[in-house]
């Protein structure tokens, strides 16, 4: 690819691109997410006060885009942090198994397709992929040549999006991520060919990601893609693991603290379902769709073989009549000048006949080929079908983990409501106690204590005094 000379920046995406952007990204526009130390949290921009600090101080803080780079950038946080903790605590070489690992990939390929340019339309829509980007990192870094040259090589690779993903992988085992994405991000000029000019990797939240993955050289990973098909894989953020149980709180938060913890946990949780549910149903409204236009191309495909059939009985016909024709023609020949008209009808319909024979197999060569386009249509509709049938599979799955999960916090938010109303009784109780203790103590004070109060008294009030002590 030849150098690209610095351009000026793009103009700003109209609002059509803006909307069909936010309906690609699972990431909604009206909410954020944020890390705080582990916790994962969703809420409403119109319930927080929006800050300054993870964002540039010259941008909209209700900008559609800027909030999905925003969200890209704490999930990849979360992600790193997470997928570097638990390789520590396991001591071992990562596989392509490993579940934190999978879930990094997904992160930093919804990173990578954020605010990319669509240049290829096929049948079934726009063809988004990232690879030409990372095909940069070759020409840029020539270290990087090696793992371009090995992700070509790959057998069963078959579309950009699955070479873009080995290319990830075999970046992180050879522990050169961070660099080659530093690299990149740090040629503007060049990945404004592939990316709009507010996508995440032409701002300043790719340069904070690029940084973040510097912590994963630590790890050791051995990742075998022969037999992976990463050509089909959905790529869906599993938002359940980066959620944290109430059980695991911190030991010195008590009483309302703690309940509000479990009510925040619980409402992201109600959120986080309500929009699971809505992706699954639009999900099944695609999959009827698809459903309806293969019934329709069959019934086509149906009326295209008969009239192939027909074609065909008409090819037939035309060549008997030929050679029946030509048979006439042989058996007048020696008639003589006598049969001079006749053999020029003859020859004339003869020539007829040929004309149409040619153009009817014209319109079966058409109709043959609309047969294969046909087939080759339902083929690739069948394909997607597929795909959309596993990724509504995998959401109502993590629909299911998440109604658990949020039945479970409602049963602790009981139990923490039951054990405070208990101890504000107690509390009561004890303090009533006490002031009859004390009133107690100041009647006896009151009485004249020399000479006129008997032992019986003095023990009494000494008793009532150290239960007073004991109870405060």
């Amino acid at each position: 690819m030849a150098d690209v000379t610095p351009q000026a920046d793009a103009p700003t995406p109209t609002t059509d691109k803006i909307t069909q952007a936010a309906r690609e990204t699972i990431y909604l526009c009206n909410f954020r997410v944020s890390v705080d130390g582990e916790w994962l949290c969703l809420r409403e921009l119109n319930d927080i006060s929006l800050t300054p600090d993870p964002e540039p101080a010259h941008e909209d803080p209700k900008d559609p885009i800027a909030i999905e780079r925003l969200n890209l950038m704490n999930m990849a946080k979360l992600s790193i942090k997470g997928l570097i903790e638990s390789a520590l605590n396991l001591g071992r070489t990562l596989d392509s198994d490993y579940a934190p690992l999978q879930q990094f990939f997904v992160v930093m390929e919804h990173c990578l397709k954020h605010g990319l340019k669509s240049k290829d339309k096929t049948f079934l829509g726009q063809n988004k992929s990232f690879w030409g980007a990372l095909e940069l990192v070759e020409k840029l870094t020539p270290e990087a040549g090696e793992i371009t040259a090995s992700v070509k090589d790959l057998p069963g690779l078959k579309t950009p999006l699955g070479r873009g993903r080995a290319w990830l992988r075999l970046a992180l085992m050879q522990k050169k991520l961070s660099d080659y994405m530093k690299t990149i991000i740090n040629r503007k000029d060049l990945l404004s060919e592939f990316y709009e000019a507010n996508a995440l990797m032409m701002e300043e939240e790719g340069a904070v990601i690029a940084g973040l993955l510097v912590g994963l050289n630590v790890i050791d990973a051995n990742l075998c893609m022969k037999g992976e098909d990463l050509d089909s894989q959905v790529g869906v953020i599993d938002f359940s693991m980066y959620l944290k149980d109430g059980g695991h709180s911190s030991k010195t938060v008590e009483g309302d603290g703690q309940i509000t913890a479990i009510l925040d946990q619980k409402n992201y949780v109600e959120e986080l379902n309500r929009h699971l549910s809505a992706s699954v149903n639009n999900l099944q409204a695609k999959v009827d769709t698809m459903e309806k236009s293969n019934t329709k191309l069959t019934e086509e495909l149906a009326v295209a073989n008969n009239r192939i059939i027909t074609l065909q009985e008409d090819v037939e016909r035309v060549k008997e009549e030929s050679s029946y024709q030509s048979s006439r023609k042989a058996s007048r020949s020696g008639d003589g000048l006598a049969d001079g008209q006749v053999l020029g009808e003859a020859r004339k319909q003869l020539k007829e006949e040929t004309l149409l024979r040619l153009d009817v197999e014209k319109e079966l060569e058409v109709q043959i080929g609309m047969k294969q386009e046909m087939e080759l249509s339902m083929k690739m509709l069948e394909t997607d079908m597929c795909e959309k049938q596993d990724a509504l599979v995998e959401l109502r799955q993590q629909l299911d983990d998440l109604r658990t999960l949020n039945l479970q916090l409602a049963q602790k938010s009981q139990s923490s409501e039951v054990s405070a109303k208990q101890k504000s009784e107690v509390i009561s109780r004890l303090e009533e106690k006490t002031n009859q203790m004390a009133g107690t103590i100041k009647q006896l004070e009151i009485r004249p204590m020399a000479g006129q109060s008997d032992g019986s008294d003095y023990g009494v009030c000494s008793f009532l005094e150290r239960t007073a002590n004991v109870i405060l």
